[in-house]
Order: C-alpha cells, then sequence, then structure tokens
C-alpha cells in the first residue's frame, strides 16, 4: 500500500466539534470521516482520480499478517 500523505487542517473548533460528532456517530475517526467526505465529494464532482488508492481499512489491523485478505 502506499504511503500515506499528512497534512496539517486548521478548522473552527465548532466545525471541528461537529465532525468529531459526526464522526463518533458513525464509528470513525475524525481523520476517517474527514477523508471520508473528501473521496465523496471528489467522486460526486467527477474528479476522483482513477488511480486513487482503496480508503484505508476500519478497525484494528490483523495481528498476523497472513490473516489479512
Amino acid at each position: 500500500m502506499a504511503e500515506r500523505k499528512s497534512v496539517l487542517l486548521r478548522l473552527d473548533p465548532a466545525v471541528h466539534d461537529a465532525l468529531t460528532k459526526w464522526a463518533n456517530d458513525e464509528l470513525r475517526s475524525a481523520n476517517a470521516q474527514i477523508e471520508f467526505l473528501l473521496r465523496r465529494a471528489l467522486t460526486e464532482a467527477g474528479r476522483m482520480p482513477g488511480n486513487a488508492g482503496k480508503p484505508a481499512r476500519r478497525g484494528r489491523p490483523p495481528k498476523d499478517p497472513k490473516d489479512s485478505p
């Protein structure tokens, strides 16, 4: 899997709180929720690159690498 990029994102505290609550409702981290929303927006706008990797799998990684799908 390709290395994930890190970005600094400055948000209004009220926006961050709302995003965190939304993420918790959907059992995601705030970071995963941001990626989910960005991917959805790119897809809806017809701008999702064809070579974009799949989103990270949810949950803990397998303990044994041979157990991964």
